[in-house]
């Protein structure tokens, strides 16, 4: 039997956490971009902070899965065995997430602005070896953790266990989405809740949690690799 109620609880404490780290990441991210305000000879390299983001949303994934076993939540809830499932969730979600980068792409030329960049600047890497780590590892631990946790628990499993709406759900689980982007600015924040949003219609409509991760891991390294690997840009920035 279920116990949803303690899964739940366990939820929350890790959504809470994710947040303070997030509001935590806003500063560091402020304080590296503002030279000014730098320490003298600090220097952080995109590895270290590639391995920093890697190992706490892997970690974060590890507590919610042990949850998830322990509290005996059915798998069915979460997407993982959807309407839809394998290679035609695959293709599914890389056409939507195609889909949404070329959209986002399109935007910010539109708004001339590219709210993404600081932080995409200081995960970029310099090296073919770093990028190899992280368009195989780190953002496919990215979209996994994230859309495990805003997707297929916040909205599968709690649709689930506590029959409640899973489109009210998504539109609950896209506004913590954009809380724990406040790295991204204001226009980031608000992007980042229409994007988690569009993720979140990917999850209820198909019931697949695969399709909504790659349709989040496309659009990331779509980005990272067009604007920063390709030197792309379309944010017509001076």
């Amino acid at each position: 039997m279920t116990r949803w109620v303690a899964f739940a609880a366990l939820t929350v404490v890790v959504l809470t956490v994710v947040l303070f780290s997030a509001r935590a990441s806003t500063r560091v991210v402020a304080d590296l971009t503002d030279e000014s305000s730098a320490p003298s000879g600090e220097h952080f390299s995109s590895t270290a902070l590639l391995a920093n983001v890697a190992g706490s949303h892997a970690l974060f994934a590890a507590v919610l899965i042990a949850g998830i076993w322990l509290t005996d939540v059915p798998v069915s809830s979460l997407g993982i065995d959807g309407e839809i499932s394998g290679l035609t969730a695959a293709v599914v979600g890389l056409t939507v997430g195609l889909a949404l980068a070329g959209m986002n792409l399109a935007l910010g030329a539109v708004i001339d602005a590219d709210p993404s960049a600081a932080l995409r600047g200081l995960l970029a890497p310099d090296s073919a070896g770093g990028w190899f780590v992280l368009v195989a590892v780190v953002l496919p631990i990215i979209a996994g953790f994230e859309e495990l946790l805003f997707r297929a628990v916040l909205i599968g499993a709690f649709s689930t266990g506590f029959d409640l709406s899973p489109w009210l759900l998504a539109v609950v689980s896209s506004v913590a989405f954009a809380a724990g982007h406040g790295a991204q600015g204001r226009v980031g924040v608000a992007a980042t809740g229409v994007f988690g949003f569009l993720l979140a219609a990917v999850f209820v409509v198909t019931g697949s949690l695969l399709a909504s991760v790659v349709a989040h891991y496309a659009v990331n390294a779509i980005e990272f690799v067009v604007v920063e690997g390709l030197g792309y840009d379309p944010f017509g920035a001076e």
